[in-house]
């Protein structure tokens, strides 16, 4: 009975960690370069993050477009693709096997996300409520307990 406890109040506090830094990398993923944000937390938190990010930026890209700036998503594009090439430059020099592995992840992620914008952009979608952008798998932050949906 008392080793049950025991086990239930570590998976508790597993738990609570993780949304812990959920919450702390999210809030903390514009204070510096994403490249040196990445190695401030584990593999499951950094990707989390990064998804949660790229919905929130291409959402502001949409809401660019409404406000008239015709190349809002164009921009994000071409952020894209400088993130991607400094994640490239990084898995060039040395890294840990497991920071390499998180970064090949990552790369995999953003270059199926740059891809996505892409498309939005070939189809000339300006709407967050077009189809093409609801039916993509979009990570949030809800509130600051953090659930990644």
């Amino acid at each position: 009975m008392m080793v049950e406890k025991w086990l239930n109040k570590i998976q508790s506090m597993m738990r609570e960690t993780i949304r812990h830094n959920f919450l702390e990398s999210t809030l903390s993923y514009e204070e510096k370069p994403r490249e040196q944000w990445l190695f401030d937390y584990p593999a499951q938190v950094s990707l989390c993050g990064t998804q949660i990010w790229w919905t929130t930026e291409v959402n502001i890209a949409f809401a660019r477009l409404e406000e008239g700036y015709e190349n809002a998503l164009k921009d994000y594009q071409r952020k894209q693709i400088s993130q991607l090439n400094t994640l490239i430059s990084l898995l060039l020099g040395e890294l840990t096997r497991q920071d390499r592995q998180k970064i090949m992840t990552i790369c995999t992620i953003d270059v199926h996300s740059r891809d996505v914008v892409a498309r939005l952009i070939q189809s000339k979608i300006e709407n967050v409520l077009a189809f093409q952008w609801q039916s993509q798998l979009r990570h949030r932050q809800v509130n600051t307990l953090i659930k990644c949906m």
